[in-house]
């Protein structure tokens, strides 16, 4: 699509930090807007990349979800493009307008990843908001919580700027990769329902935030279902195992029960580090959550069916 384009944002530093992070500019008559600008660190190099694609003006900046490496470098972007207005889950909003709680707790989860990824600068309340329908842009948004309960997915024409919905994906010389991203806290349901409202969407190309465009949207959103449901039972069936055992065990388990994630056999070396790094975060979120759950409500996850 000649209005739509992909802007990595790699960081060489990082092992495995490149075809992961990116921003997507798009733009038609009525507008331009940017999904994600990704964090402050890397604003230098998507100005420059924004000016080389000769944008002078950004109408709006969707954000998926808050997390550092989407939605961190937001104030830095908007003091470059003073007329752009950001669209982020209400439930978000303040969060960015005052990012102090958010930035400590980006330290605590990532460490030095967060230092590397850069500070959270503020966004003034009057340049951000929460519409369903955006002007007459005819693009709709959706609240979506599951990777993040501030997480939203946009709707322009058939394509859904799907953020992380559906898990990540990389691409591999053949099948297709994705696996779930489910950090704490993670509610499997709400997951699920976030889901089954974008696959009743039937949009027809989707974008992943990890990584990439699909013409097979809904294709895509079905295995991400079926995996979400799949890796809960693998961590049910894996939960006696002691816990400096159950990471290795849930993977020698995923390996052998789920033909998406084991693809994982395809990525270059530097890749498949970062998503072992990033499988252990999706591990954590499910394992407080089957943990969370009574001998009945657990014993109904072996038991079920998966639908999608």
């Amino acid at each position: 699509m000649e209005n739509l384009v992909c802007i990595d944002l790699d960081r060489p530093g990082l092992e495995g930090f490149r075809k992961f992070i990116s921003a997507w500019l798009y733009r038609e008559e009525r507008f331009t807007l940017l999904v994600d600008p990704g964090p402050l660190s890397t604003i230098p190099h998507l100005i420059r990349e924004l000016r080389r694609h000769k944008i002078r003006r950004l109408d709006y900046v969707l954000l998926t979800h808050i997390h550092i490496d989407h939605a961190g470098g937001t104030g830095a972007l908007l003091q470059e493009f003073p007329e752009a207005r950001v669209i982020c889950h209400p439930g978000g909003i303040r969060h960015l307008v005052s990012p102090e709680k958010l930035w400590k707790g980006s330290q605590k989860v990532l460490g030095k990843l967060a230092e590397m990824y850069g500070e959270i600068l503020p966004v003034p309340a009057a340049r951000i908001a929460f519409e369903e329908e955006i002007d007459k842009t005819g693009l709709r948004a959706f609240l979506t919580p599951g990777h993040s309960p501030h997480h939203c997915c946009y709707l322009v024409d058939d394509l859904l700027f799907a953020g992380e919905v559906a898990g990540v994906r990389c691409e591999v010389p053949q099948g297709i990769f994705i696996r779930p991203a489910t950090p704490p806290r993670f509610l499997r349901e709400v997951a699920l329902d976030s889901l089954d409202r974008m696959i009743a969407l039937a949009p027809r190309r989707m974008v992943f935030a990890h990584y990439g465009l699909t013409d097979a949207a809904l294709e895509h959103l079905r295995i991400g279902r079926r995996q979400l449901q799949l890796w809960v039972r693998g961590v049910a069936e894996t939960a006696s195992a002691e816990l400096l055992r159950r990471k290795s065990l849930f993977v020698a388990w995923l390996m052998e029960n789920d033909e998406i994630y084991r693809n994982v056999i395809q990525l270059p070396p530097d890749i498949r580090a970062r998503e072992g790094y990033f499988l252990g975060n999706t591990l954590r979120g499910m394992i407080e959550y089957v943990d969370g759950l009574s001998e009945g409500e657990r014993r109904k996850i072996l038991e079920e069916k998966q639908i999608g």
